[in-house]
């Protein structure tokens, strides 16, 4: 008898991590998605340095989670692998969309998708697939996935939207040939709307430029 891989459909519950408070003083709402290996509750220290009273920032989890360094002490998450991704990608996508809907973000504020390392593709395949009407779309340090092609973008050009991309020059995952790739896919997806900015540093999250995007 040879093998055979089923599927069952079941009710997960997932943390997220929400930094100051929404008030009528805020301006900005950031949803920002981690890098592989983070927790959100770490992840969102990046952006403590931002206004408190004008930004609030919700940090989704990624929901698969690890020990790092094989240590068993510190753990770390992963959004995806290359093991299932069409139905991981629809888990995680229906995860951001409670996320989304339970927060409630109003339409006069300033919405702006952060997402870094691994999170640019969480963040991108979210704004395109649910059609994520943000005014600013961040893309740091990471690959855009395969799968997308311009017309998934439409809306956001249509809709003028702000799309920033960025890559450190000394960033180890990026090589001079991915970065020639990458930057063609970003030309092409948003059909020479963003802003792409190669800035001094490596695979990291840098505070000071954060301001840039408000």
């Amino acid at each position: 008898m040879g093998q055979v891989e089923k599927q069952v459909t079941y009710q997960t519950t997932n943390s997220y991590t929400t930094s100051n408070t929404l008030t009528t003083e805020t301006k900005n709402v950031w949803m920002v998605f981690h890098g592989i290996g983070y927790l959100s509750r770490y992840f969102i220290n990046y952006f403590k340095d931002l206004p408190a009273e004008e930004n609030y920032i919700i940090a989704p989890q990624a929901p698969s989670k690890y020990y790092l360094n094989n240590q068993y002490r510190h753990v770390g998450a992963s959004w995806l692998t290359k093991e299932n991704t069409r139905l991981e990608t629809e888990n995680v996508l229906a995860y951001i969309d409670q996320v989304y809907t339970q927060e409630n973000i109003q339409d006069n504020l300033n919405f702006i998708v952060f997402g870094y390392s691994q999170g640019v593709s969480i963040a991108a395949r979210w704004v395109a697939k649910r059609r994520i009407k943000c005014n600013h779309l961040v893309l740091y340090a990471g690959g855009l996935p395969r799968e997308l092609v311009p017309g998934d973008f439409d809306f956001l050009v249509a809709n003028r939207t702000k799309i920033t991309v960025l890559v450190g020059d000394k960033d180890e995952y990026m090589n001079a040939e991915r970065l020639k790739h990458e930057s063609g896919k970003t030309e092409s997806l948003f059909q020479g709307r963003a802003k792409q900015i190669i800035f001094e540093g490596g695979h990291e999250v840098k505070k000071e430029l954060l301001n840039q995007f408000l």
